[in-house]
């Protein structure tokens, strides 16, 4: 008798299936659900939560490696108290903000231009090979980017310098002045960086509906009209997006840095990250270090809420 009668209603009510029965209403435990997600969500335990509770905890403690004597007493506040007050914790932060402002801006312009012109032109074949070669400055590990600028920016021998000795420019010490070294760093990442972008922008475009843009074409002929008011609705979503992870990529960003400048000269290309590390692993202050890194994460959090109510915008089919 599979069948539930409701003599009341005179509705015939479907069999319970296996999976409920037996179990009051409530399914079974999926072991081969949690079979193929348990890894992933160990290795984000072990490799995200752990750390940052760690860092969490050490940031409100006195831990200073090179004396153990001292212990690690609860501090409260006072590594925070002692980043705040840092001028050279600011001044980092600042030449962040002025690689920001370098690097960003250029790479989103480039991108959707490149974007643009992939989606417009008639040529399919070579269309398709600059997607496939716009990957691989993204899979480029940036310890290597960092190397084969070493290559490229070398005042004796590098092929940069060798370009300008052609036309008679001669040589650039690209990583040994103070101003050639932070724009060279931010032409590296831009580099790197602007095919993920176009590769976004493209995504975005490939999903505008070709009607609607034909019927824009007919209103006006204006390219930025079109642009405008029609392709930006559909890219929005994805530059945010980008906005997100390179404002989380650039207060992180410390390979590629320390391979091409190590910070130098002097330190104008100290970004924030490389100030952690410095203050981490050759001041040796873990709790100070500790409480750099979360302030970094609150602001880009906050930084991360602001672009999403500034800039997302969800497009109305």
């Amino acid at each position: 008798m599979g069948l539930r009668d409701n003599r009341t209603t005179g509705v015939v009510a479907a069999p319970l299936s296996r999976e409920f029965s037996g179990t009051r209403g409530r399914p079974r435990f999926n072991w081969t659900a949690a079979a193929m997600i348990g890894p992933a969500v160990l290795a984000l335990l072990l490799i995200g939560i752990y750390p940052l509770i760690q860092a969490v905890s050490t940031s409100f403690k006195l831990y200073q490696i090179t004396k153990p004597y001292l212990g690690t007493p609860w501090v409260g506040l006072d590594n925070y108290q002692t980043v705040l007050k840092d001028s050279l914790f600011w001044s980092a932060l600042g030449r962040t903000g002025l690689f920001f402002l370098l690097t960003v801006p250029l790479q989103v312009a480039l991108g959707i231009g490149v974007a643009l012109l992939l989606t417009a032109t008639r040529w399919k074949g070579p269309a398709a090979v600059t997607r496939v070669l716009l990957v691989l400055p993204i899979a480029t590990t940036p310890t290597v980017v960092g190397l084969i600028g070493r290559l490229v920016y070398n005042r004796d021998f590098g092929v940069l310098n060798w370009m300008l000795d052609l036309v008679g420019l001669g040589p650039v010490s690209w990583l040994g002045s103070a101003r050639a070294a932070m724009f060279t760093i931010a032409l590296t990442d831009t580099w790197q960086w602007m095919p993920f972008v176009a590769l976004v922008a493209l995504s975005g475009l490939t999903s505008v509906p070709p009607d609607i843009v034909e019927a824009s074409k007919l209103e006006t002929s204006s390219w930025w009209e079109t642009f405008r008011n029609v392709q930006l609705p559909y890219l929005l979503p994805g530059l945010t997006a980008v906005l997100i992870i390179r404002t989380a990529d650039i207060l992180k960003l410390f390979d590629m840095v320390f391979v091409l400048t190590r910070g130098g000269p002097g330190v104008s290309t100290e970004l924030v990250s490389v100030y952690v590390q410095r203050v981490g692993f050759r001041v040796f202050d873990l709790g100070v270090a500790s409480a750099q890194a979360v302030l970094l994460l609150i602001l880009c959090n906050v930084l991360a809420q602001a672009y999403i109510r500034l800039f997302y915008r969800e497009v109305e089919v």
